[in-house]
């Protein structure tokens, strides 16, 4: 993986727990400047890593303006290209874990996860928990303003997975997920296999069969306004061959 970093400042937090919650992006302008806002506006100082794939639309530079409006707390990896979602996130959980950070979220830019639930993540995790799902189907169908056919598509996609895993998750395939440190301090992250969606199969399962408590939270999950969706369904192919893969093999040591 190769990418460029902006150098974190001095955090006038230093010894409390901190809190880091990463947004990847591609082409994200319309949401960029907005969804970092909502972040910071939440309680318990939260900072936001972007993790951005050489946008060609400018989000990296609206990025560095608001990394100059709030000195410290917005930090950004510039990659040089496309390179998934799953090597993003684990791009952004090495830059978290290399500078401290106690708690990490993961979430989209578009606000279809919506920024006011992320203290209740964060309280599931202080409450006892080590992963915390946003979790769009622990109670029924809670989804907004997605096509029925997408709707079916990703619900079915975490039955599959809770079938062939036995991972007591109901939205196994949920981007929204906050992660105590010591979960990604402990796993094997530079063996995790799957890249695309299936990756946030992949981290659940494995943080599942290494003893973790994982536990969902409900949130409701809302289809982007603003910018063009990345779901595909070959994203969901890599998913669902991979999740075979996945249950006939070892979970890899660190």
């Amino acid at each position: 993986m190769q990418f460029q970093t902006v150098n974190r400042m001095p955090d006038a937090r230093e010894g409390m727990d901190r809190s880091l919650v990463i947004i990847p992006t591609y082409n994200e302008k319309e949401n960029a400047s907005s969804i970092i806002e909502a972040v910071l506006g939440q309680p318990g100082g939260l900072h936001v890593l972007v993790v951005d794939d050489n946008s060609p639309d400018g989000t990296a530079a609206i990025v560095r303006g608001k990394i100059n409006e709030h000195p410290g707390q917005v930090h950004l990896l510039e990659r040089k290209g496309k390179l998934g979602l799953g090597t993003a996130y684990l791009a952004g959980f090495q830059w978290a874990l290399d500078n401290g950070y106690d708690y990490i979220f993961e979430m989209d830019a578009d606000f279809s996860h919506n920024p006011n639930d992320l203290p209740r993540l964060l309280q599931a995790i202080k409450d006892g928990a080590d992963v915390a799902v946003g979790s769009r189907y622990c109670k029924g169908v809670n989804v907004e303003n997605w096509p029925m056919g997408r709707v079916l598509m990703s619900y079915c996609a975490s039955r599959y997975v809770r079938m062939i895993t036995h991972i007591p998750v109901h939205d196994t395939t949920a981007g929204f997920v906050c992660y105590r440190r010591k979960v990604l301090d402990e796993m094997p992250l530079n063996k995790i296999r799957l890249k695309g969606y299936g990756f946030q199969i992949e981290m659940k399962y494995t943080a599942y069969k290494m003893g973790f408590r994982v536990v969902e939270v409900p949130i409701v999950f809302v289809n982007r306004v603003l910018g063009t969706s990345k779901m595909s369904s070959s994203i969901f192919g890599e998913a669902m061959f991979g999740v075979i893969k996945l249950r006939l093999s070892p979970i890899p040591k660190k």
